[in-house]
């Protein structure tokens, strides 16, 4: 019994080992494997950022979640105090034969306030950071490349304060976080709304402006 109980432990330890490695391989590596890749954007309220991409066609999923910072496993209550270095974000897996993406970073930038450093809307602190987090050096090129864009236009009297930094560990969040848009359609509406998101949405982008 012992010998089939440690053959058997050793098989759960190869599996857990491989799913660490493959959850570590960059955006291009997996796209390659899997024909999926994957993206991760901070814009404040992950209640609201999912709902602009999970709207793409090509989009697979959306998941809210905490990444950015150095804590192990954040809870909401953790991250929403600060401290953790984490930012409320959402991260992406989608089809690159159907959607780009540049234009996730185009849903990205429509769907914030770029010129607001640590806070979006109503809810303040470094949490609430907007941040691009790139998975490989094509996705890094293309954010400095949107930003650059958007600094050239001089759309803003505010210069652009979104960061744009490599992808760390992403931890998704409860599970009452993920698609809240549609388990409580009237609490997000009320949420949305009282922040004032698509009101400063629409004075920053006009009719260009994201929302849900």
């Amino acid at each position: 019994m012992k010998t089939g109980t440690t053959a058997f432990l050793m098989v759960i330890a190869i599996l857990f080992s491989q799913e660490s490695y493959f959850s570590s391989e960059t955006s291009s590596e997996s796209s390659v494997k899997t024909g999926i890749d994957v993206a991760t954007f901070a814009g404040g309220c992950f209640w609201c950022m999912v709902p602009p991409f999970a709207k793409l066609a090509g989009v697979i999923s959306v998941t809210a979640g905490y990444t950015g910072g150095k804590t192990e496993n954040p809870t909401y209550h953790e991250v929403s105090e600060g401290g953790t270095g984490h930012a409320e974000s959402v991260q992406i897996k989608y089809d690159p034969k159907q959607v780009t993406y540049e234009t996730l970073l185009d849903t990205f930038w429509h769907n914030i306030d770029p010129t607001a450093k640590d806070f979006q809307f109503c809810d303040h602190g470094n949490q609430y950071r907007s941040e691009i987090f790139y998975h490989s050096e094509s996705q890094k090129a293309l954010a400095e490349q949107s930003r650059r864009d958007l600094e050239k236009n001089k759309q803003f009297k505010e210069p652009i304060v979104t960061l744009i930094a490599a992808a760390t560990p992403f931890y998704p969040a409860e599970e009452y976080h993920q698609d809240f848009y549609k388990k409580n359609p009237i609490r997000y509406k009320f949420y949305r709304y009282h922040c004032g998101r698509d009101q400063r949405l629409r004075e920053l982008w006009g009719n260009q402006s994201g929302g849900h």
